[in-house]
């Protein structure tokens, strides 16, 4: 369903497992972001009302998320720590095109979010199935559901807005290219990305 080129390396769980507490932290920001990022698209796009409304619903969901999570920091007796870079991010956000007009930089924008949906989705899912720590396999099973859902709605408005400037399916399978040639380089840090 998610059409990604390359797994996560499954060893990537045994890291998440020695260090909860750094997963469940850098979680948290990746869930702030996402927030920030469906702002962006908001205040950047307002002329897309289905769109403005769409976004400030996942703004809303990210944020409750990232309280989910900051309450099982919480049960555990951890301490919400600082922001972590996300360099799988900063790679993906290299690929988007600037200086393009407005709708070019909508589509890629769109494509960033809804690759970073879909490869956090995947995540979700190898920890729902994989990780020994059974409160957390709920956790991320039910938050699985929500980034397949995330994933699938950025990619509707890819298509809505920006089919007629460019064949969007095409400049999809270019961002499953690219991050399929980054992963090679992760699934080697206890975070949610890394």
């Amino acid at each position: 369903m998610l059409g990604l080129k390359l797994e996560t390396d499954p060893r990537w769980v045994k890291l998440v497992e020695e260090n909860i507490s750094e997963i469940l932290t850098d979680h948290a920001f990746c869930e702030q972001k996402a927030a920030s990022n469906a702002i962006w698209l908001v205040v950047n796009y307002p002329e897309h009302t289905d769109m403005v409304d769409e976004m400030l619903s996942l703004a809303k969901e990210e944020l409750t998320h990232f309280e989910m999570v900051h309450q099982k920091i919480k049960e555990r007796g951890f301490t919400l720590g600082r922001e972590r870079k996300d360099d799988y991010v900063r790679e993906l956000y290299t690929f988007m095109r600037k200086g393009h007009k407005r709708e070019i930089a909508l589509i890629d924008r769109l494509l960033f979010g809804a690759m970073i949906e879909a490869r956090s989705c995947e995540r979700f899912r190898m920890l729902s199935e994989k990780i020994k720590d059974d409160d957390l396999k709920k956790f991320y099973h039910e938050l699985m559901i929500s980034e397949a859902t995330h994933y699938t709605m950025f990619l509707k408005f890819a298509r809505k807005y920006g089919e007629q400037y460019e064949d969007i399916n095409a400049r999809w399978q270019q961002w499953l290219d690219y991050e399929a040639n980054i992963m090679k380089n992760y699934s080697k840090k206890e975070t949610m990305h890394g």
